[in-house]
C-alpha cells in the first residue's frame, strides 16, 4: 500500500487551501448571494465591510478537513492505480488512460464522506457577511466560529444536516477528479523530455495548473447546486425541497447561465492552487520515497 501518497497528499492539500482560500470565499458568495454581482464587486464589498479577515472566514476547519480529504484523494488514486495494474497481471506495462480515469473517479467518491461536514461549515462561515466589528445596532454573526457552526448545525438540523449537499458534492467530484488526474497524467506525458520518465518542475507546475482548470470547468455547475443546498435555511426560510427542485428553481428564477457565473473565478483560483498542490505532492513524495530506500 502506498502510504507515502496519503502523507504527501495531506500536505499538498493544506498548501492548496492556504493559496486559494480568499478566492474560494469570493466564489462561494457569488454562487449563493444575489447581492454580489461580480468578482471585483464582491471583493470590494467584502473588504469594505469586513476587512481582510472576511476573506478567511471559516478557514481553520477546512485546513484540517481538506488536508484529510486530499490525503484520501491522492492515497486512493495511487493505490487504485496499483490495484488495476496488479489485476491485469505481469507484463502489461504501465497504467492506461482508462486506469487513470477510473482511479480519479474512485478518489472523488472516497473523499465525499470525509469532506462533507467540513465543507458545509466552510460555506456557511464564508457566506456570513455580518462583521464582528459592527456596533451594537448591527446584527451579529450567527456562528461564532467553526466549532460553534458545526455544533449549531447538529443541534438545529441533526447529523444529517452535516451532509446536506452531499449528492451534488459527490457528482461534482467523481467527474472532476476523473478528468483532473487524466489531464495531469496526459500533460505530464506530453511535457516529459525523451529519455526521461518525468517532466521538469516547470512541466509539473503547468500540468497541475491546467488540470485544475479542466477539473473545475466540469465541477462548477454541481458546485453551485451544492453551495445553495448547504446554505438553504441557514440564514432565511428554506427555499428548496431537494436536489432536483434546487436545479429547477435556480434555472426558473435566474436562468441556466447562473451555473457558470463563478466559472471565471474558479479558473483564476484553480491554476495557482493546483500548481502548488502538485508541486508539493510530487516533491514530498520523491523526498519520502528516497528517504525510505
Amino acid at each position: 500500500m502506498h502510504i507515502v501518497d496519503f502523507v504527501s497528499g495531506s500536505f499538498a492539500g493544506a498548501c492548496g487551501v492556504a493559496v486559494g482560500y480568499p478566492l474560494d470565499t469570493v466564489k462561494v458568495r457569488i454562487q449563493t448571494q444575489r447581492q454580489f454581482t461580480g468578482i471585483w464587486q464582491c471583493v470590494a464589498a467584502t473588504f469594505s465591510k469586513e476587512g481582510v479577515h472576511g476573506f478567511f472566514k471559516g478557514m481553520t476547519l477546512p485546513l484540517v478537513t481538506i488536508s484529510m480529504t486530499s490525503s484520501v484523494v491522492f492515497g486512493t488514486y495511487r493505490n487504485c492505480l496499483q490495484c488495476l495494474s496488479q489485476a491485469r497481471g505481469a507484463g502489461y506495462g504501465p497504467n492506461t488512460k482508462l486506469d487513470v480515469f477510473l482511479s480519479g473517479m474512485t478518489a472523488g467518491v472516497a473523499q465525499t464522506s470525509v469532506m462533507s461536514p467540513g465543507d458545509i461549515v466552510k460555506v456557511r462561515l464564508q457566506c456570513q457577511t455580518a462583521s464582528k466589528r459592527g456596533g451594537t445596532s448591527t446584527p451579529k454573526p450567527k456562528y461564532r466560529g467553526p466549532v460553534h457552526c458545526l455544533l449549531s448545525i447538529v443541534k438545529e438540523e441533526g447529523l444529517r444536516g452535516l451532509y446536506r449537499g452531499a449528492l451534488p458534492l459527490m457528482l461534482r467530484d467523481t467527474a472532476s477528479y476523473a478528468t483532473y488526474f487524466l489531464t495531469y497524467a496526459t500533460l505530464c506525458e506530453w511535457l516529459t523530455d525523451s529519455g526521461k520518465d518525468k517532466p521538469s518542475w516547470r512541466g509539473v507546475m503547468l500540468a497541475g495548473g491546467l488540470a485544475g482548470i479542466v477539473g473545475w470547468t466540469l465541477a462548477t455547475p454541481m458546485d453551485v447546486i451544492k453551495a445553495r443546498l448547504q446554505m438553504d435555511g441557514a440564514l432565511e426560510k428554506r427555499r428548496y425541497k431537494g436536489f432536483f427542485h434546487c436545479i429547477a428553481e435556480t434555472v426558473r428564477s435566474e436562468g441556466a447561465g447562473v451555473f457558470f457565473k463563478s466559472l471565471g473565478i474558479n479558473w483564476l483560483r484553480a491554476f495557482p492552487v493546483n500548481m502548488v498542490v502538485f508541486v508539493t505532492y510530487e516533491a514530498l513524495t520523491k523526498f519520502l520515497r528516497d528517504g525510505t530506500r
